[in-house]
Parts: structure tokens; sequence; C-alpha cells
């Protein structure tokens, strides 16, 4: 959806309906994915980072 939103077609959208989504939801998972790609995109030009509490998460083990 991101790389190739040009290839997206009516089969992956019945596809994905075909997996109980309503069209509601479909839209909700496109716009997602699509917000997702954007917002990575514009941090990565501004080499923009986390503050560095977020930055850290997950990459320092546990105390406690």
């Amino acid at each position: 959806m991101s790389r190739e939103a040009n290839t997206v077609s009516d089969a992956d959208f019945a596809e994905v309906a075909g997996h109980g989504f309503s069209d509601d939801d479909i839209w909700d998972i496109a716009a997602i994915a699509a917000f997702f790609a954007l917002s990575n995109r514009l941090a990565n030009v501004t080499a923009m980072r986390p503050n560095d509490e977020f930055y850290m998460m997950g990459r320092l083990p546990k105390q406690g």
C-alpha cells in the first residue's frame, strides 16, 4: 500500500473484505498505513529522533 499504491486493485479490496473487514475498516487500515509511511518518511528526511526516554524504550534491559 505504501510502496506501490498504484498496484492496489479491486481484487485486493475483495480479499481484505473476505476476512470480514467492512469498507470502513479497509479505509481505516489504508489510512493508518499511509499515515505511518508519511510520518516515517518525514522523520527520516529531517533526521528527527524521538526524545531520549522514548528512544531508549526496549533498548536497555529492564531493571527491577
